[in-house]
């Protein structure tokens, strides 16, 4: 599980290889990852939009952004929470996404918080101890 915290709102990630959606002999390797948003600060926030940043093993950089997540654009009060699961697929066994959400207040302070980095790592991935 990999974490982050900016501005009291906590955001959580755990990705999972999907092998029953993967083809290696394809060059096609498919990840969910389950991502929980939790508001521990003193105020109620929206989640506007979001932006992804997804590098593959070669290096092959994509971005991602748009309105909300999975369709939503939730509204969370403090103590509270949202939890959404989504996927991606890369052309090679392993890679790595990081990114960002739109967040605003209710009283309108908009501001950005960190989705923490984390690996996409497939169990096709040949692996070198240096």
């Amino acid at each position: 599980m990999y974490e982050r915290i900016t501005r009291g709102i906590r955001v959580r990630v755990e990705p999972h290889f999907l092998d029953d959606q993967s083809d290696p002999e394809e060059d096609h390797y498919v990840w969910a990852y389950t991502v929980r948003i939790e508001n521990d600060s003193d105020k109620t926030v929206q989640l506007r939009n979001r932006e992804w940043t997804i590098t593959d093993a070669s290096g092959q950089t994509e971005t991602v952004a748009g309105e909300g997540v999975v369709g939503e654009q939730p509204v969370i009060r403090p103590g509270e929470g949202f939890e959404y699961t989504s996927g991606a697929p890369l052309a090679t066994p392993s890679g790595l996404m990081v990114g960002r959400y739109g967040m605003e207040t209710t009283d309108g302070d908009a501001f950005e918080v960190d989705i923490p980095a984390f690996s996409l790592d497939s169990p096709h991935e040949n692996r070198q101890i240096h």
